[in-house]
């Protein structure tokens, strides 16, 4: 069985505000995620068929356009993941009980609307430690799906990082440490350090964000839009043979400049791109696995069978 699973980290517009080290909005545009973003995706992913692994910043659920959301993405049969209280960048430079407080409290924010904690966990920015792994382990987690081995991502996300230093802004971004990029690239249970595999008894699933095979070029929603309808199938290819296509979306893949977001357009680009052309690469990808013969499920059945193989 050939496995793909499609997630969206519900990102707000502050948190790229801060990467770029621009001030905070202070308008609508600030929750555009919750208020555009989401019923479009949600739409596009009822008329495909898919159901989809949403990654939740707890601190959103304080509002009621974001609770509303959450609890109508669970109702449609979608996952909701958790992804930090605070979508801290710097999460793993923390101490152990204030990493442990950041992953609580979203899994209660996300209990306190569905009724039931989330199984999964992505880190904000893909970073983590072996000292997040311990958190999560301890917290009971059945995945994490933060491990990025994709070279080409790490060489721009540290170039831009040096380039809005040079421009005189910080951004809150960091960078993992390098060992990441000799992660696999397929399931598995993470050892110390956590870039390796370990032996049967691990007690949670690494899911890694989708990379293609050869060059390791980064498979996610970024690309994708960027590449438009044409060109995204030709990359989804070079991920079929994949046991697990772990497609990694934001919803910012769904909104663009004309969302109220010029400002920040001038710094993030693939706000350039209409939603329309996003979509319809979104579309072109979804069909061209389907024809590979990929079944579409949530992350946390991904992480059942793979934990089920591995034990057999």
């Amino acid at each position: 069985m050939k496995l793909c699973a499609v997630s969206v980290d519900l990102d707000e517009v502050p948190c790229y505000h801060a990467i770029h080290g621009l001030a905070p909005p202070d308008d609508g545009s600030a929750h555009a995620v919750y208020t555009r973003a989401v019923p479009r995706l949600g739409e596009l992913f009822t008329e495909l068929g898919i159901p989809a692994t949403f990654f939740v910043i707890g601190r959103d659920l304080g509002a009621p356009i974001a609770r509303s959301a959450a609890l109508g993405l669970d109702r449609a049969g979608h996952e909701l993941g958790n992804h930090s209280m605070n979508h801290r960048y710097d999460l793993v430079r923390l101490g152990p009980e204030a990493m442990r407080a950041e992953v609580r409290g979203a899994s209660d924010a996300i209990a306190a609307v569905v009724g039931r904690r989330p199984v999964g966990f992505r880190a904000p920015g893909y970073t983590i430690t072996d000292g997040l792994f311990d958190v999560l382990a301890g917290e009971g987690f059945a995945y994490d799906s933060s491990v990025f081995p994709c070279p080409a991502y790490y060489g721009a996300k540290t170039a831009a990082i040096g380039l809005i230093a040079a421009r005189g802004r910080a951004s809150r971004s960091i960078v993992d440490r390098p060992g990441v990029l000799l992660a696999p690239a397929d399931p598995y249970f993470p050892a110390r350090p956590y870039w390796r595999r370990a032996a049967l008894g691990a007690s949670l699933v690494e899911l890694p964000i989708g990379v293609t095979r050869g060059a390791r070029l980064p498979f996610i929603g970024t690309t994708v839009s960027m590449l438009g309808p044409a060109l995204a199938p030709l990359l989804a290819r070079q991920m079929v043979g994949r046991p697990l296509v772990n497609l990694e979306l934001h919803g910012l893949d769904l909104l663009d400049a004309d969302d109220g977001l010029r400002g920040l357009a001038a710094h993030q680009r693939d706000l350039a791109v209409p939603v329309s052309r996003k979509a319809a690469a979104l579309r072109a990808t979804v069909r061209s696995l389907r024809d590979a013969g990929y079944e579409f499920v949530t992350l946390r059945d991904a992480a059942g069978v793979f934990a089920h193989r591995a034990r057999d």
